[in-house]
């Protein structure tokens, strides 16, 4: 019988790269385990683009109706990122600035949230099964939380729809290349 480790190699033989190195980084003694396989990292959906905005680089401009997040990179242009963002009843606009970022965050959904839908877990830990993904941008309003997010999806087709509770969710590919690009402090501009 095969150690652990030599069990979950051979059956990622045919695995990207990203994925290899998200089950690297992840106990592989789970062989056997009833977790279900670890989520895909999903294709990168980002462009180059010609952007005209008075925005500074390093501003976030996302366009609901586009559901595109754009990261303004010089003059007249930006990076585009196919975003997912709030179904009906559930959109925002305004000017907000990215407070904080994680990786692998944690997950507690807001009482709001869980009043609607009282089967939601109080918490969900940290790690590759989080609904939030790989990262997070934690959304401020004047130093307070707005309780949205620029975040990761476990699920890369459910990107590029309105479906969120507000949110904006990006493929976790995209949103580890945003996250490093970003800066705390930086301005995001809902429109």
């Amino acid at each position: 019988m095969p150690s652990a480790r030599r069990f979950a190699a051979m059956h990622l033989a045919g695995a990207s790269l990203a994925g290899l190195m998200l089950v690297s980084a992840c106990d592989v003694t789970m062989a056997g385990s009833s977790l279900p396989p670890l989520p895909a990292m999903g294709p990168s959906l980002r462009k180059t683009v010609a952007f005209q905005t008075n925005e500074q680089p390093g501003t976030i401009v996302i366009r609901k109706n586009e559901k595109a997040l754009y990261l303004v990179t010089g003059q007249g242009q930006a990076l585009r990122y196919q975003i997912s963002v709030g179904r009906d009843g559930f959109g925002w606009t305004g000017t907000v600035k990215v407070a904080s970022k994680t990786e692998w965050p944690e997950w507690r959904p807001p009482k709001e949230m869980r009043a609607r839908q009282p089967e939601l877990p109080a918490m969900v830990p940290a790690g590759p099964y989080n609904p939030l993904g790989a990262r997070a941008l934690y959304l401020s309003r004047d130093g307070r939380d707005t309780l949205y997010r620029i975040h990761g999806t476990n699920d890369p087709k459910g990107v590029g729809f309105d479906g969120t509770s507000g949110c904006f969710r990006l493929t976790n590919t995209d949103v580890i290349d945003l996250f490093k690009r970003v800066a705390v402090g930086a301005k995001v501009v809902v429109e």
